[in-house]
C-alpha cells in the first residue's frame, strides 16, 4: 500500500478522511446528549470516487471517548484504501443544533475545522482545512450510520457506512 501516489491528494484525503470521522461522532445529534452511546469502537467499509472517474473500497476503524456531560468527543479514526491510508484525531462539541470541532492528521500535519447542525436524524456539515472543503450529508438509523461526502477537488466523493462494534 503506498502512502498518496497522486499529487495533492494528501490534504483533500485528510479532509475527506476528517470529515468521516466528524460523521460517525455526531450520528446521534438528536438526543439529548448528542455522542450517547458512542464510547468505544465502530467499523466500517465504502467507497471513494476520485476526480479521473476511478473509484475505491475503503475500510475504516474508530474510537471514541465521550466526556463533558456527553457533549463532547474525542476521536480517533484510522482508514484505508488500496493506494493510500491516513490516521485522524478529533475533539467535537456540541451547542445545542450547532456541531463544531477541529481535526488533525498527525502523519502530514494538516488540520481544520468542522461546523454544521443536527435534526431530526439529519446531519449537515461543512468541514474545511487550508486548500479543502467538503459538505457531509449523514443520516443514523440504530446502529448503522450511513455517510455521503461531497467535494470539488481530487476526491469527488465517499460513501461509507459504519456499524457500532
Amino acid at each position: 500500500m503506498k502512502f498518496f501516489g497522486r499529487s495533492g491528494l494528501a490534504i483533500k484525503t485528510a479532509g475527506i478522511g476528517a470529515a468521516l470521522l466528524f460523521s460517525v461522532s455526531a450520528g446521534h445529534a438528536q438526543s439529548a446528549s448528542p455522542f450517547a452511546g458512542f464510547d468505544g469502537a465502530w467499523t466500517g467499509t465504502g467507497t471513494v470516487s476520485l476526480s479521473d472517474g476511478s473509484t475505491e473500497r475503503i475500510r475504516c476503524k474508530a474510537d471514541y471517548k465521550v466526556a463533558g456531560s456527553g457533549l463532547n468527543l474525542k476521536q480517533a479514526l484510522h482508514c484505508a484504501s488500496d493506494s493510500y491510508k491516513f490516521d485522524l484525531t478529533s475533539d467535537v462539541t456540541s451547542q445545542g443544533e450547532r456541531i463544531s470541532g477541529n481535526w488533525s492528521e498527525s502523519s502530514r500535519n494538516i488540520f481544520g475545522n468542522l461546523q454544521g447542525t443536527a435534526g431530526g436524524g439529519q446531519i449537515d456539515v461543512f468541514v474545511e482545512a487550508n486548500g479543502f472543503a467538503a459538505n457531509l450529508s449523514l443520516r443514523t438509523n440504530g446502529t448503522k450510520q450511513t455517510v455521503q461526502i461531497s467535494s470539488k477537488g481530487e476526491i469527488r466523493g465517499v460513501n461509507i457506512t459504519m456499524t457500532k462494534s
